[in-house]
């Protein structure tokens, strides 16, 4: 099933100059970039996004941290994308996730983890909205 996710590289990827490992790992997984951009989140604009975190003891910290230096959005699209994306993501802590994994390679520790990805068909269509409000999100 082709579906539609949002990933971000985040600022420690960006730092790093690995945006295009990480484009040509989605890219070699199959999934496809249809929309990209890069941009620097105000703390305004991390916290609604992850508004969902608002009660979190970690929320403040994301916020900062998303704000601190550029990132990358990007609309990923191709079969099955969540899982594919989540699963080339890895586990949120770099130090579990799986050897080969992005945030296993490029991540540093579980708020430093290189990238996020939406985890649910309703989550994409906030995020993607979130960043891309005038894409055409009806299903193909």
């Amino acid at each position: 099933m082709s579906e539609r996710t949002l990933a971000i590289i985040k600022p420690d990827a960006v730092k790093k100059h690995v945006i295009g490992d990480i484009i040509g790992r989605y890219e070699r997984a199959g999934l496809t970039p249809i929309a990209m951009r890069m941009l620097r989140m105000s703390k305004a604009t991390a916290a609604g996004f992850y508004a969902v975190h608002k009660t979190r003891p970690f929320f403040d910290s994301l916020c900062t941290f998303m704000s601190s230096g550029p990132v990358v959005v990007l609309v990923l699209a191709g079969d099955n994308a969540i899982k594919k994306h989540r699963d080339l993501m890895g586990a949120t802590d770099p130090a579990k996730a799986d050897k080969g994994t992005i945030r296993a390679v490029h991540g540093t520790n579980i708020e430093s983890n290189a990238v996020h990805g939406s985890d649910s068909p309703e989550t994409a269509r906030f995020e993607i909205g979130y960043f891309f409000p005038e894409m055409d999100l009806i299903e193909e």
